[in-house]
């Protein structure tokens, strides 16, 4: 079982490489689970480009002032703090202080929430900065020891307690809508996410979903948070940054990931991480 101490920030921020006070860049993955990361960072100087992900992400600022830019306004997260960031909404991440920032974070696939809404309509959270008081302190509980492999259950209910957030803090209003096509839907994903180095034609997509390609379209985005172009797309950075993590040259790990060459990953890259491959790369621990 998972203990929360009262000062949830505080504890986390001891687990921080020489307490988050290290200059330079640094990136050090956690134990995951099937469609979750978990991720602990440590800036100084530049931070993140304009960049979206295709999943959700909601994590906790450990030091420094985290500040980003999110639907159009200048956000601050302070030591504390968590933000909430919804997939395929552009965002940048920078230092607010001299002293840089640190955050750990989960990132959770949409289809994982899907599932654990039984097809609601997927939360949406305009507000991404939630403060320490109105957070669940729990959800810390998941972040302060990240190498702790994850089993089924304990996926399961990481899920369920960052659905419980999102719910809670969604902006959207309940309403009637035609029910989504989840099952068809799925059949897609997976034949995207099985080879994403082929890029399948839109009627490879109505064969295998028995839908025409607008619901398609429509449907797919309104299930999993992105296109499934973008989905692709992610799905081919997924394995780059495989290769990349095992030390394949760039140029190989573009060819792998069925890039064109290797300055169209770098593209893609920094369009979903906020930073180039190389430096992608340097960062991790």
């Amino acid at each position: 079982m998972r203990h929360e101490s009262p000062d949830s920030g505080a504890d986390l921020r001891r687990h921080l490489p020489d307490g988050g006070t290290r200059p330079g860049h640094r990136l050090r993955f956690g134990s995951g689970a099937a469609g979750i990361e978990r991720l602990e960072a440590c800036l100084d100087g530049e931070g993140f480009s304009t960049h979206r992900h295709d999943t959700y992400a909601i994590g906790m600022t450990l030091r420094g002032v985290q500040t980003f830019r999110y639907r159009g306004e200048q956000r601050h997260c302070l030591p504390g703090d968590w933000h909430v960031l919804h997939p395929d909404e552009p965002h940048d991440g920078v230092a607010g202080t001299d002293e840089g920032f640190g955050y750990r974070i989960i990132y959770l696939d949409p289809a994982l929430v899907q599932e654990a809404l039984g097809g609601a309509p997927l939360p949406f959270v305009a507000d991404p900065v939630i403060a320490r008081r109105d957070a669940d302190p729990a959800l810390a509980a998941w972040l302060r020891d990240i190498d702790d492999p994850l089993d089924e259950a304990e996926r399961l209910t990481l899920t369920l307690r960052v659905v419980r957030t999102l719910v809670r803090h969604s902006s959207a209003r309940p309403g009637r809508r035609a029910p989504l096509a989840l099952e068809a839907l799925t059949r897609v994903r997976d034949l995207i996410a099985d080879d994403p180095t082929t890029r399948h034609t839109l009627a490879e997509f109505e064969q295998v979903s028995g839908l025409d390609r607008w619901t398609v379209a429509r449907q797919f985005r309104e299930a999993f948070g992105t296109s499934p172009t973008r989905f692709r797309t992610m799905r081919q950075l997924d394995l780059a940054r495989r290769l990349l993590r095992d030390g394949a040259p760039l140029a190989e790990a573009a060819q792998l990931a069925g890039f064109a060459d290797q300055a169209h990953m770098s593209r893609m890259f920094k369009r979903a991480y906020g930073l180039t491959p190389a430096k992608w790369t340097a960062a991790l621990a």
